[in-house]
């Protein structure tokens, strides 16, 4: 398992004619060197987890919980396959390209250590939008990267440091649990009744996910 890329956005304008006003940092391309990687912050507050990485909407990208983004080369390979076009490292806006890791199958609150310094933990799935529609100017996006459930993951900075491509990554720890990134994107989109098995995660779900989660099972107690 390696890292092959750690990829930064730059503000752009935002990708669709409809909305004149506004920025965006999802087309993200590789770094030549090292990046610096550190815990950014309450969301609304903080942005990226990755020094250099544009995170242009507050409200909801980045903070602790969104601090990096992670997507498999592999996935990427897939889609590629699927809309007969190249989809470079970095094009679905994530921070880190890896391989030979199932980011969508990993459990929530597994901790991954990359190189010899960064360890990150594993918080949720990720929610597309008319953002990310946009940029792959893809028509019906949204529903089809729904449907299909692999969505990369978001994860939190637990120690800091330096990554860069070609660093590799080792999955230091795997909770005692079966609540995968895959399984919680679909409790929080197409099956909310999978929300009460997810509370097993306890805190290491993404803090929104877990107040949904508990919403919900005390709406059912009522």
């Amino acid at each position: 398992m390696k890292l092959l890329s750690v990829n930064l956005g730059s503000p752009q304008p935002v990708p669709y004619t409809d909305q004149a006003e506004g920025v965006t940092g999802i087309d993200k391309r590789p770094a030549d060197g090292p990046v610096r990687v550190a815990a950014p912050g309450p969301k609304g507050v903080g942005g990226s987890g990755l020094a250099g990485d544009a995170v242009c909407e507050l409200r909801h990208h980045g903070g602790y919980d969104q601090a990096v983004y992670a997507f498999a080369r592999e996935d990427l390979d897939d889609w590629e396959r699927e809309l007969d076009r190249p989809l470079a490292d970095g094009c679905f806006g994530e921070n880190l390209t890896t391989e030979g890791l199932d980011v969508s199958g990993a459990l929530i609150g597994e901790r991954w250590r990359i190189g010899s310094e960064v360890v990150l933990e594993v918080t949720s799935g990720r929610i597309p939008c008319r953002t990310f529609q946009g940029h792959l100017g893809e028509r019906g996006w949204v529903k089809r990267f729904t449907q299909k459930g692999a969505t990369g993951a978001y994860l939190r900075v637990i120690e800091p440091g330096e990554i860069r491509a070609g660093d590799p990554i080792e999955i230091v720890h795997r909770p005692d649990h079966s609540v995968t990134v895959a399984m919680q994107f679909r409790a929080v989109t197409t099956e909310r009744e999978l929300l009460p098995q997810l509370l097993v995660a306890g805190e290491a779900l993404h803090s929104e996910t877990l107040a949904t989660a508990r919403k919900y099972v005390a709406g059912q107690d009522r």
